[in-house]
């Protein structure tokens, strides 16, 4: 067995006030974030939202104690999971890709380069696939493929998710009923699943499989906690008038209170680590939204972080990849056939026909819902502070 580089892939986040609007605009020059019929208009649509609401943003972050935890979070896990890989016998080194901040993928390549690894296994950290997380990363590692010979020539295995990992659903369960003993009355807390949304196009146009991997899970958690605590699960972060997956959190925390639920225990279900989407959206704003429709008792569980249960979930999910077949990126990535939007040859400018499929329709209703947001200065990314 050879030296085996392990890529942990996450999204990345702002660590200072002043990385804020440079993050952004790496986030929405990004097309599997926002599709544009004309790829031209991509970066200078990415340069006017992160000019214009760099300050907003600001805020959030300032809220969560001045920049996102994210990096060293995840410094902190690929530490972690080097030193069980290495305890189990795994001449393995953990290397961090994020994809909109420090460090990108492109030094996580040429680190591994540097220090001679024999083969490569690339760990998506979000849990389920989809289009615009761990496909994005994919295609971001491919390209680098393509232009770089010595890193196309090592073998390499990629995961594309873990969502049903014995692991994960094991510490998913542990931190829940941690929560759930602490409640006034444990039988009948409300288990609240809050998963990020995707529009609803990715999943009827492009096939993307993250829905059905979400809905999944929950069940799949819920069975391992062994409890009949009644529960939902809901989509945040939603973005302009385009329609995302529901119901919305928002709007489902409004009906519970109104249901007479006063103890809930929320669960972030998509994400491994604490960072805005946890510390400000759930922690502060959807806090507020429950309480003022009439829960009394808020408990968040937190997310996975460094919990050992989680640790050697990650450990489990790079060695049976070793012991599998190679696995590439584009066999990661891939979506159900679907119908093919016309004229496809006008949106030929993806990754391929799978993931092009929704390029039509959603340009331009993706154009318009940031429009709308940029004009308005409502929606949620508004209020999350991403705008």
């Amino acid at each position: 067995m050879g030296r085996v580089g392990v890529v942990l892939l996450n999204l990345g986040g702002p660590e200072r006030i002043q990385d804020v609007g440079p993050f952004l605009y790496n986030l929405f020059a990004d097309p599997e974030i926002i599709r544009l019929p004309l790829p031209v208009l991509q970066k200078p649509l990415a340069w006017l939202i992160s000019s214009l609401r760099s300050s907003k943003s600001q805020e959030a972050y300032r809220s969560i104690g001045g920049g996102s935890p994210l990096r060293r979070i995840t410094d902190h896990q690929a530490r972690e999971l080097q030193s069980v890989l290495r305890q189990r016998g795994v001449e393995a080194t953990t290397y961090v890709a994020m994809r909109y901040w420090h460090p990108f993928t492109e030094s996580a390549v040429a680190d591994m380069k540097a220090d001679g690894i024999d083969e490569v296994v690339v760990l998506p950290l979000y849990p389920h696939f989809s289009i615009s997380t761990s496909g994005s990363s994919f295609r971001e590692l491919q390209r680098l493929q393509q232009t770089d010979s010595g890193f196309a020539a090592l073998p390499l295995r990629a995961i594309r998710s873990w969502y049903d990992h014995p692991g994960y659903l094991q510490a998913m369960a542990q931190l829940i009923n941690k929560e759930l003993d602490a409640c006034i009355d444990p039988a009948s807390a409300h288990v609240f699943f809050s998963a990020h949304g995707v529009p609803k196009s990715y999943v009827e146009e492009a096939g993307d499989p993250y829905q059905s991997e979400i809905e999944s899970c929950a069940q799949l958690i819920m069975k391992t906690i062994n409890r009949d605590n009644p529960w939902t699960l809901a989509y945040q972060s939603r973005v302009g008038p385009v329609e995302w997956l529901q119901p919305y959190t928002e709007e489902a925390l409004e009906q519970l209170g109104a249901a007479g639920v006063k103890e809930l225990v929320v669960v972030p279900i998509s994400f491994v680590s604490e960072h805005i989407e946890t510390l400000e959206e759930i922690d502060i704003e959807y806090r507020e939204i429950a309480t003022e429709a009439g829960v009394s008792n808020f408990r968040r569980v937190p997310a996975l972080d460094t919990d050992p249960t989680f640790i050697a979930c990650l450990a489990d999910l790079v060695e049976q990849s070793m012991a599998g077949p190679e696995v590439n990126l584009e066999k990661a990535a891939s979506l159900p056939a679907r119908t093919k939007l016309y004229p496809q040859e006008k949106w030929v400018w993806g990754w391929n026909n799978s993931s092009e499929v929704w390029n039509g329709r959603l340009a331009m209703l993706g154009f318009s819902a940031f429009l709308f947001e940029l004009l308005s200065g409502r929606g949620p990314l508004h209020n999350l502070g991403l705008l």
